[in-house]
């Protein structure tokens, strides 16, 4: 399985910065060389208010609506989509908006109900900052998104279509291409973790959104979502912190950012600068209500992990109802560090690729570092001896075919190999005919060849199967030769599309059978077949009939 923070892959957003996902700063104080700020300050056009970075960024904010409605960067206007303005989640409408310039910064305040939202403009910094304060579940979700002007930026990749030429294939937002490609806006083929910034370039102009550090965000490092599309009508860049599409969580409240809007004269924003000027001390004096600055925040750090696999990584993460934090840890040790995190009581979960493998609970406490002894490592799956395994109990579908396909596809595809086929172990490398995803109007009924000795078949075993999400609350049942499973009950999982939208990731779920000795073939030469289904109480055809995502398969002694 191809690690996720592979920077030869090819995949056209994948790119990191230099800082982890858990930096309080991620990349504020200075996005590229900044230019002579003469122009610096601001305006009032009865309708609008105007900012002036004086670095050759000016932008202008409704002052009815808080709309960012204007992107001009060195002469060139950016903003506006299909004759929409860039927002807070589709757009608040009626709003109280006010300005203040304090020191080298501009910064608008935007009220509408329970929801705060605040716009920056910093002097020589070609930059828009930003921070969405949620109080509640007024709004359903909690996005920004930037609407750019069509034909500046090419229309390229998994999450770009041509309205005018290409087919929609399901719920309006996934599209195929006469090439039998398909695409859509939940393309995007990375995790939170995996990204800091995402953007577009022309070779000469790049405009990046900048992540904020998610601690109010839901769904935890692995969670895919929205990040960008571009069509013949315009291009979307987006800052998402929930999302009800495969959401796992429940939605924090409170301040979070800033996330910015960047302008660069090229390519992404350099790792350097990011690694250089990721103070955001500056924000301190600006009076944002909630706002929580270095000193208020503490840290934890961990000697390391016993019991790793050295094939996996590890990541800790760190949640409560109020925030959520990671950070990768170490190869070889497991040592650990997490910066920036509020005063709380957290979950610790050390996952093993996105499998946890152990939990526990930890104290921050403001101005301090949290120390923690080695964390030894008891519930990894793998650690116990199997007669047979299908994969690796990691959390993904990663090791099974169509999985790479599937994180920026459509399982109708043209490049995804066929979804049926059985698979006999011991008969060559299983990832190429056991299938990722399982549905039942599509491939019900894998069915898996396998032998056993006598001394195996005269006794009783455990079969486990980990699936990672589900759809229409399906779940395997399985057959071994003549003897049927109980139907067993369904786990937790996302209400939303999930297989076909990009997303394998639910919450991860073992089922577990006891397979009795009189179920298996008493003659060592033939062959015990297992078979899998779907079985769900609801309905949907093709790829939206029920279906589930498979971790690992196996058989212990």
């Amino acid at each position: 399985m191809r690690s996720y923070d592979d920077t030869t892959s090819q995949h056209p957003l994948r790119r990191r910065t230099l800082l982890g996902a858990a930096a309080v700063g991620v990349a504020l104080a200075a996005v590229e060389g900044t230019a002579a700020a003469a122009g610096f300050g601001w305006s009032d056009d009865g309708t609008q208010y105007v900012l002036d970075t004086g670095a050759g960024l000016v932008f202008k904010v409704s002052k009815s609506t808080g709309d960012l409605t204007s992107l001009v960067y060195k002469g060139t206007e950016y903003e506006g989509y299909g004759g929409k303005h860039s927002h807070v989640e589709s757009g608040l409408g009626a709003s109280t908006v006010t300005l203040a310039q304090i020191g080298s910064t501009v910064l608008v305040t935007v009220v509408h109900g329970t929801l705060r939202h605040y716009i920056a403009a910093r002097s020589g910094l070609n930059n828009v900052y930003l921070w969405t304060d949620k109080a509640d579940t007024s709004f359903t979700a909690t996005r920004f998104i930037a609407r750019l002007k069509p034909g500046i930026f090419p229309n390229t990749g998994p999450d770009s279509w041509v309205e005018g030429a290409d087919t929609v294939i399901e719920a309006g937002d996934v599209w195929q291409r006469a090439d039998g490609h398909t695409r859509s806006k939940h393309y995007s083929g990375v995790r939170v973790t995996d990204y800091d910034t995402i953007g577009y370039t022309t070779g000469s102009v790049g405009l990046w959104m900048i992540r904020s550090n998610h601690e109010k965000a839901s769904g935890g490092p692995f969670y895919r979502s929205l990040l960008r599309h571009s069509n013949e009508l315009g291009v979307g860049l987006y800052e998402i912190l929930h999302y009800n599409q495969s959401q796992t969580e429940a939605m924090r409240f409170g301040l979070q950012g800033p996330y910015l809007l960047a302008f660069t004269d090229g390519g992404a924003p350099s790792p350097a600068l990011f690694a250089a000027n990721h103070d955001t001390s500056w924000v301190d004096g600006l009076g944002i209500p909630g706002w929580v600055g270095a000193a208020g925040r503490g840290r934890v750090a961990g000697v390391g992990l016993a019991g790793m696999d050295a094939d996996h990584p590890y990541t800790v993460g760190f949640a409560n109802a109020d925030a959520q934090y990671w950070t990768r840890a170490t190869a070889g040790t497991g040592a650990f560090s997490c910066r920036g995190m509020l005063p709380g009581i957290y979950t610790l979960t050390v996952y093993k690729g996105e499998l946890a493998v152990h939990t526990g609970t930890v104290t921050v406490t403001a101005g301090t570092a949290t120390a923690l002894h080695t964390i030894t490592l008891t519930n990894d799956p793998s650690a116990v001896p199997a007669i047979w395994r299908i994969g690796d109990w990691d959390g993904t579908p990663g090791e099974f075919k169509n999985a790479a396909l599937m994180t920026y596809a459509h399982p109708a595809d043209v490049r995804a190999a066929s979804w049926t086929g059985n698979v006999v172990l011991g008969a060559g490398d299983v990832s190429t005919s056991f299938p990722c995803y399982v549905w039942k109007d599509v491939n019900d009924g894998v069915l898996v060849y396998f032998r056993l000795t006598a001394a195996q078949a005269a006794a009783a075993h455990t079969l486990r199967i980990g699936v990672t999400t589900a759809f229409l609350n399906g779940r395997p049942q399985v057959t071994v030769n003549d003897w049927v499973s109980a139907i067993p009950s369904p786990p937790t999982q996302p209400a939303t599309r999930s297989l076909t939208n990009g997303s394998y990731r639910g919450n991860n779920h073992t089922f577990t059978y006891v397979v009795p000795a009189s179920a298996w073939k008493t003659d060592p030469s033939q062959y015990n077949v297992l078979r899998l289904n779907v079985v769900s109480g609801s309905t949907g055809t093709g790829f939206l009939s029920a279906g589930t995502a498979f971790d690992c398969v196996d058989l212990l002694p």
